[in-house]
């Protein structure tokens, strides 16, 4: 498994839905990416008193991070500090 340096942290991004609410089928390349996921590993540096944890479900700003693919899955490193919220 990966695991990030300092105060980074591993998201397993949640797939974008590629249909809508009406039915229509939405191409790959008009899906807005979405822009939470689970925490799958933390770096050596985040403490309990940081409020996450592996397993937590997050929210990330935009843009946010680096996109790496490791075995075959799609991760997202991305810092501490651009995670908006633990959802409970």
């Amino acid at each position: 498994m990966l695991k990030p340096l300092g105060k980074r942290v591993i998201i397993k991004v949640k797939e974008a839905e590629e249909t809508t609410a009406s039915g229509f089928v939405l191409p790959s390349s008009s899906q807005e990416k979405e822009q939470v996921g689970e925490i799958v590993a933390l770096g050596h540096d985040i403490k309990d008193e940081d409020g996450v944890k592996v397993g937590d479900r997050v929210f990330f700003k935009s843009f946010a991070g680096t996109e790496v693919e490791y075995e075959g899955e799609e991760y997202l490193i991305i810092e501490h500090k651009d995670l908006l919220a633990v959802a409970e």
